[in-house]
């Protein structure tokens, strides 16, 4: 299900999955195929690991990274599960393919 909440999102962010939603930031992004598809690789990451262990884990390597890298939207763009949805956004049928626990793989990268 895609929600449209405009004051939700801080500086540039347009797309957040909070399962089982997409919260999208316009109405005009329910269009972005890429967008779309980006978000629901984070659904089913949230669901293979049983959504609360998602999050946590989500935070914790954000924060590792953030010390790491002494910059937050540099951790953010290292998080495994977000490079395994930017790697992968633009394929239209990955998430037919995607093998489970796909993210691992980019743990190390």
């Amino acid at each position: 299900m895609i929600l449209v909440f405009k004051h939700f999102f801080y500086k540039n962010y347009v797309g957040l999955s909070l399962w089982p939603f997409i919260i999208l930031k316009e109405d005009s992004l329910m269009a972005d195929e890429v967008l779309i598809n980006h978000e629901r690789i984070h659904l089913k990451q949230q669901r293979e690991l049983l959504i609360l262990p998602f999050y946590l884990w989500y935070v914790s390597e954000w924060l590792l990274r953030t010390l790491l890298y002494l910059d937050s939207y540099r951790a953010y763009q290292n998080i495994s599960f977000e490079r395994e949805a930017y790697a992968n956004e633009k394929d239209m049928e990955y998430l037919t393919k995607r093998r489970t626990f796909g993210f691992l793989k980019y743990l190390t990268r």
